[in-house]
């Protein structure tokens, strides 16, 4: 089994890009991130004709989910609040989060409180879950590097925002209730980014962030065959700041 996370940054926009790469790739499970369209406006029947049921939660102009899945999607549910930021279901039994998580702007602010407030309440709504011995996968752009290892120049960011101490307890907390991070379970010492901002050559010199994250129960942590970051779909014109990250899973 694939599964598949990608923050898009407008699937209108970079439409063909996203269909041609699914086409490619071919993910038995597939969430997208930052959609910035309305449910109408998702390419639902393109989908469905490389053989994707969908799930979508969008919004104009900003945030949207959407969970794909080649076979059936049940029990699905959408996140409460105004801002589409998750949509959950469950495909192929495996129950799947899709979340695009709030960047937080900077530290101090109002919509820092925001994220942390999100993150908490996330980390509430999941733990019974898995300790009910679900079989889990959060997949999506969680806007954390969890560690020093996962952004370029640590001590220069320390304490900004994607990298400050609160967001990285905040994600601890998530993981804490039973999930692993599956990259950095077969990469322990590897230095890879999902995240390069547009600005400053970020993408050429590799000033990157690793933000986008699959975590899971232990159950699929033991059919873990591989997990990588896929560089190539940064490239060429009009890319997202964003790089797919996969994830193999044995029978």
């Amino acid at each position: 089994m694939r599964i598949a996370t990608w923050n898009v940054n407008s699937i209108r926009a970079r439409v063909d890009r996203v269909l041609a790469w699914t086409r490619a790739v071919r993910p038995d499970i597939l969430c997208l991130q930052e959609l910035k369209a309305e449910e109408k406006d998702f390419p639902l029947a393109a989908f469905a004709e490389l053989g994707y049921q969908a799930a979508v939660w969008g919004q104009k102009t900003y945030n949207g989910v959407a969970l794909l899945a080649r076979g059936p999607l049940e029990d699905v549910q959408r996140g409460d609040g105004e801002q589409a930021r998750l949509v959950r279901g469950r495909a192929l039994g495996v129950n799947v989060y899709c979340v695009y998580m709030p960047n937080g702007e900077a530290p101090g602010t109002e919509k820092f409180a925001y994220k942390l407030g999100w993150m908490e309440r996330f980390a509430a709504e999941l733990a019974p879950v898995v300790a009910g011995g679900a079989t889990v996968a959060v997949c999506g752009d969680f806007n954390v590097a969890p560690a020093d290892l996962d952004v370029y120049d640590p001590e220069g960011l320390r304490e900004t925002i994607h990298v400050s101490t609160p967001e990285r307890a905040a994600l601890q907390r998530i993981v804490d209730v039973g999930v692993v991070d599956a990259f950095r379970h077969l990469h322990p010492a590897e230095r890879a980014y999902t995240f390069w901002d547009y600005r400053m050559l970020a993408f050429p010199k590799n000033r990157g962030y690793r933000i986008d994250h699959v975590l899971l129960t232990p159950d699929l942590v033991g059919r873990l065959a591989g997990v990588r970051i896929d560089r190539e779909a940064r490239k060429g014109e009009k890319p997202s700041d964003h790089a797919p990250l996969i994830v193999e899973l044995q029978p």
